[in-house]
């Protein structure tokens, strides 16, 4: 469900000691000198006497500090740092296994039932909903899921989907019905792609350009992912993204995650100046994808706060591609030396893991980074790598910060929004 307003926010002012365990203090700790900080008492006072509806916790607002930095004086900053269960730490999940959810025997029979279900009525992707899906204890599992991903680490990986005993098809349409069950189906591109396929495409057809790419702008990404080349950092624009590995690679192609919310924690930590311009504005293109009638750059800040929670848009790509338009402002000394900075911390916290066929990846894109490194295929027909992505609006999706509708369409909560918007059509 929605966040209620009702709730303790899991953000949580600095004070003076951070609030750090040792094993987040030990990832954070300064390497330029120390950055102690201190909230204004006026303020403080103000701020426990208003009411929780009225406090800064709305827009790009955050609760103001003021911070004192030895090299730099008292510089006024919003800042905060994140204390939830999604501020993980990549070595910690590396010794780990919580993250992972192996399917029950009952829970691939329920599969194979829904799957049996569908060929009896002559149903297949897309066009069936939940209902034609029955998953009659599964689909508890599944709202756990869900929870997890909007309350908890914001990643699940569900491992055990028996892949090689379905055909395309029915791997397309047992796809489609979990992800009824985990929230609404969104476009990925202007071609009205929903299930895609993650794979060498130049292998197959040589170098792939999307038909909306334009020249001058470089290669998007979701170009690059269409080969086997590595990918950085980034969110994708949705809710939730969701692989399934139907093939491995011969070697490489291994995915790599990190907590948004601990990045942003670092990095307020070694240098809040730096933190500040990532609550700025970066000016990104649409590479291409209007649907008609917006604006083909908008701006949006790197990370926000809303309501409590945070919320992360971030693909460099797109910043530098906006860079190359005219009218389009420059990026600050600042601004570039943040995006250099988050990079770098990305690298520095992330975990990498290796996905086998039958492994569902979900991630939530307003708390975690994804990316992937390169990687070679094996020859031979249907030997390639190959993984089915989904992107989804859950039913308990947070709320997003006013002006956010300029990306998501909508900044309500628990409904459909995201994806690539399609052009009309005459009639």
């Amino acid at each position: 469900m929605p966040t209620s307003s009702a709730q303790v926010p899991r953000v949580a002012l600095i004070g003076v000691s951070l609030m750090m365990s040792d094993h987040f203090r030990e990832a954070v700790s300064p390497r330029r000198g120390g950055m102690p900080c201190r909230e204004d008492p006026a303020r403080a006072r103000r701020r426990d006497q208003c009411p929780e509806g009225a406090r800064a916790w709305r827009g790009f607002d955050l609760p103001r500090l003021v911070w004192q930095d030895r090299r730099r004086g008292t510089i006024p900053r919003g800042a905060a740092m994140i204390t939830g269960p999604e501020a993980w730490l990549g070595r910690e999940m590396e010794r780990s296994t919580e993250w992972i959810r192996s399917l029950s025997p009952r829970a691939i029979t329920e599969l194979d039932a829904a799957i049996d279900g569908l060929k009896q009525r002559g149903l297949a992707w897309p066009h069936f909903g939940r209902s034609d899906f029955p998953l009659p204890t599964f689909s508890r599992d599944l709202s756990s899921v869900l929870h997890e991903l909007e309350e908890g680490r914001g990643f699940v990986l569900l491992r055990g989907i028996p892949v090689d005993r379905y055909t395309e098809g029915e791997l397309k349409s047992l796809y489609w019905g979990l992800g009824a069950h985990l929230g609404a189906a969104r476009y990925q591109n202007v071609q009205g792609e929903l299930i895609g396929e993650v794979r060498d495409e130049n292998r197959l057809y040589g170098e792939v350009k999307e038909m909306s790419m334009d020249a001058k702008l470089g290669r998007s990404s979701r170009s690059k992912a269409r080969s086997s080349g590595p990918l950085r950092f980034h969110t994708d624009r949705c809710d939730v993204v969701s692989l399934l590995c139907v093939r491995k690679a011969r070697a490489g192609g291994l995915s790599r995650i990190v907590s948004a919310a601990s990045v942003s924690n670092t990095i307020l930590a070694r240098r809040p100046d730096l933190h500040a311009a990532l609550y700025q504005d970066y000016w990104r293109s649409r590479q291409g994808e209007e649907a008609g009638g917006e604006h083909k750059t908008f701006a949006m800040p790197v990370f926000a706060v809303h309501e409590g929670k945070l919320t992360t848009q971030y693909s460099r790509t797109f910043v530098e591609a906006a860079q190359k338009l005219p009218g389009v402002p420059r990026l600050s000394p600042a601004q570039e030396e943040a995006l250099d900075l988050h990079a770098a911390v990305c690298e520095e916290l992330a975990f990498t893991m290796e996905l086998q066929p039958g492994d569902l990846q979900l991630l939530n894109n307003h708390v975690t980074y994804h990316s992937r490194t390169a990687y070679e295929d094996d020859d031979g027909p249907d030997r390639d790598r190959l993984l089915l992505r989904l992107w989804l609006a859950p039913p308990n999706s947070r709320a997003l910060p006013p002006g956010f509708e300029v990306l998501w369409g909508t900044t309500a909560p628990g409904v459909p929004r995201g994806g690539i918007a399609q052009p009309a059509t005459a009639g």
